[in-house]
C-alpha cells in the first residue's frame, strides 16, 4: 500500500458520527491534498433526530434534513460523502449493505479505513457498522468475489490491506475502547468545529467534542514528550488500531 495514492475512507453508522469522532482526521487528510471519502450507512433518521420528530416532520423530511446537514459537514471537512440509506435503530447487517461497501472500497481504493469500535452497549448500530466495514474490507481484497452488478473485478480493482482504526465512541470506557493512537488535529480542528456546527440537530455534541479534543490534546502532548515542543493548545483525536502495524523498524 506504500505506493498507493493516499485515500481515507470513513464508514459511519449515522449521518453525524463521522464528524464527532473522525472530523479532525478527515479534515487533516484533505488539508494534505489527500482524498477523503465518507460513507454514511444511514441518516440517523430514527435514533438521532429527536428534534426533527418533535417538530412534526415526516420520515422522508427528516432524511432530507440529515442528508443536507451531513453533506454540508463533509464539504466543510473537504470530503466526498455517500449515503447508503440502510436504515437505523436498528441498522440491520445484510449481505446487500456489505456488497455495496465492497463496491465503494474497490472504487475509492482506501489506504486507511476509519470506523466504529466493535462494542457499544448503548447503540448497536455502531458495532453493526464496524462488522460490515471489516467484512467488506476482506471481501474487497478477493478477486473471486463479484461486484454488486455480477461482474468480477480486475486485478487493479481489488484493494490491498488498508489499516483499520476505530474512532472514539461517545462512552469509551463502556465500549472497551483503549486508544493506542493519538492524532494531532490542531490545525484541522477549526474545520472540524465548522463541520460540527453544520449539525444543529445535535447541538449538545458541539461542546462535548470540543472539550474531548482538548483532553486528547493534553494526552498527545504528554505522550509525545517535550522534544516535539507541541503547544499547550494542541487538539487531538483518539483511535484504536485493529490490525497489527507492519514496519521495518520500531519507532
Amino acid at each position: 500500500m506504500s505506493d498507493a495514492e493516499p485515500s481515507l475512507l470513513v464508514v459511519s453508522a449515522h449521518a453525524g458520527d463521522f464528524v464527532w469522532r473522525a472530523g479532525g482526521a478527515v479534515a487533516a487528510a484533505a488539508m494534505r491534498g489527500e482524498k477523503a471519502t465518507v460513507v454514511c450507512l444511514s441518516y440517523g433518521e430514527r435514533g438521532e433526530s429527536a428534534s426533527q420528530w418533535l417538530a412534526g416532520k415526516s420520515l422522508d423530511e427528516i432524511k432530507a434534513v440529515r442528508r443536507a446537514e451531513a453533506t454540508a459537514a463533509a464539504e466543510a471537512l473537504g470530503a466526498e460523502i455517500e449515503f447508503l440509506d440502510a436504515g437505523d435503530y436498528p441498522l440491520v447487517e445484510s449481505h446487500e449493505t456489505v456488497q455495496r461497501l465492497v463496491d465503494v472500497m474497490r472504487r475509492v481504493q482506501p489506504t486507511v479505513v476509519l470506523t466504529h469500535p466493535l462494542a457499544d452497549p448503548y447503540n448497536g448500530d455502531h458495532p453493526a457498522a464496524a462488522r460490515m466495514a471489516l467484512q467488506a474490507r476482506v471481501l474487497a481484497q478477493a478477486i473471486g468475489v463479484a461486484n454488486s452488478d455480477g461482474s468480477y473485478p480486475a486485478q487493479g480493482d481489488i484493494i490491498g490491506a488498508p489499516p483499520v482504526f476505530f474512532f472514539e465512541p461517545h462512552q469509551p470506557e463502556q465500549c472497551d475502547f483503549t486508544p493506542n493512537v493519538l492524532l494531532d488535529i490542531t490545525d484541522a480542528f477549526p474545520k472540524k468545529r465548522q463541520a460540527m456546527e453544520c449539525l444543529p440537530a445535535q447541538t449538545h455534541m458541539w461542546e462535548y467534542y470540543t472539550q474531548l479534543a482538548i483532553r486528547r490534546g493534553v494526552q498527545l502532548r504528554r505522550n509525545a514528550g517535550p522534544n516535539l515542543g507541541l503547544p499547550h493548545d494542541t487538539m487531538g483525536e483518539a483511535y484504536e488500531r485493529y490490525y497489527p502495524q507492519v514496519t521495518t523498524e520500531l519507532a
